[in-house]
C-alpha cells in the first residue's frame, strides 16, 4: 500500500514537472533531463512511468481530467457554466492546465494527440448538455451536441484572444463574458435568471472545493484518532498526502 501511494506521487511530481516545463518551452523544446532536473527524481523514475516524452505529454494532457471535478449541481446549466468558470481560474494558475491547453493548441503536436484536451472537453460539456435537456433547462432548439461543440470553439478563442492580449489577465472576466452572451439562447428564462455568471464564479467554486476537501480529510482523521486501527489510522494519513494536489 505505501509502495503504491508513493509511487502515484512520484508520477504526480514528474507530470508537474513536465507540465511546467511544457508550458516554458513547448513540445518541440522541451526535454526529459530538464523534467528530471525540476522534478528531483532520476531518469530511471520518469522512464519507470513514461516511455517517452510524448507519453509525457499525452500524460500531461490527460490528467487534467483526473483532477478534482467542479461539484454536482441539482441545476446542469450552473454546472456547465461553473466548468468553464473554474477552468478559467485556474489556467493563469495551474501549470498543468496551462501545459495541457498549450500542447492541445500547439501545431506542432495537434495532430499526432488527435486534438489534445479538445474532445475531452467536448465530451464533458456535452453530457451536462444532455443532462440539462433532461431536466428541462435547455431550450427547444438546442441540440447538446453542437451547442458542446461550439461553446468550447468558443471558449478556445476567448483563451488564445486573452493571453495574447493580456496575457490571460482578463480571462475570467473575458470567459463569464461568453457565457452572458451564450446562455440566453441555450436555457429556458426560468434558469437563466438564476444562473451565476460572475467573473469571480470560478474562484469561489474552487474555495467551495477546497473547503470539502479539507472538511473530508479533516472528519477521515477525526474518525482514525477517535477508535479506528493503527493501519486505519496510517491508511488516512497516506491518503490524505495523495490527496492534496
Amino acid at each position: 500500500m505505501v509502495r503504491q501511494e508513493r509511487a502515484l506521487r512520484t508520477r504526480r511530481l514528474i507530470l508537474e514537472a513536465a507540465a511546467s516545463v511544457f508550458d516554458e518551452f513547448g513540445y518541440e523544446g522541451a526535454t526529459i533531463g530538464e523534467v528530471v532536473s525540476r522534478a528531483g527524481v532520476t531518469r530511471g523514475a520518469v522512464y519507470f512511468h513514461f516511455a517517452s516524452k510524448r507519453d509525457l505529454a499525452q500524460g500531461v494532457v490527460e490528467e487534467q481530467f483526473a483532477q478534482d471535478g467542479v461539484p454536482e449541481r441539482s441545476c446542469k446549466l450552473q454546472e456547465f457554466v461553473d466548468t468553464g468558470m473554474v477552468v478559467a481560474h485556474l489556467l493563469p494558475r495551474d501549470p498543468l492546465l496551462s501545459a495541457a491547453a498549450r500542447l492541445s493548441l500547439g501545431q506542432d503536436v495537434f495532430d499526432e494527440f488527435g486534438g489534445g484536451a479538445i474532445l475531452g472537453w467536448i465530451s464533458r460539456f456535452e453530457a451536462i448538455l444532455v443532462a440539462a435537456g433532461e431536466r428541462g433547462e435547455l431550450l427547444p432548439h438546442v441540440t447538446p451536441a453542437d451547442a458542446a461543440w461550439l461553446l468550447t470553439a468558443a471558449w478556445t478563442g476567448v483563451q488564445i484572444q486573452s493571453q495574447k492580449l493580456s496575457g490571460r489577465a482578463d480571462l475570467e472576466r473575458r470567459v463569464a463574458g461568453l457565457f452572458q452572451h451564450v446562455m440566453p439562447s441555450i436555457a429556458v428564462p426560468g434558469v437563466l435568471g438564476a444562473l451565476q455568471m460572475g467573473p469571480d464564479r470560478g474562484a469561489r467554486v474552487v474555495a467551495e472545493v477546497a473547503a470539502a476537501r479539507a472538511a473530508s480529510e479533516g472528519g477521515a482523521g477525526a474518525s482514525g484518532r477517535s477508535g479506528g486501527s493503527g493501519a486505519e489510522v496510517e491508511a488516512h494519513a497516506v491518503g490524505g498526502a495523495v490527496a492534496v494536489s
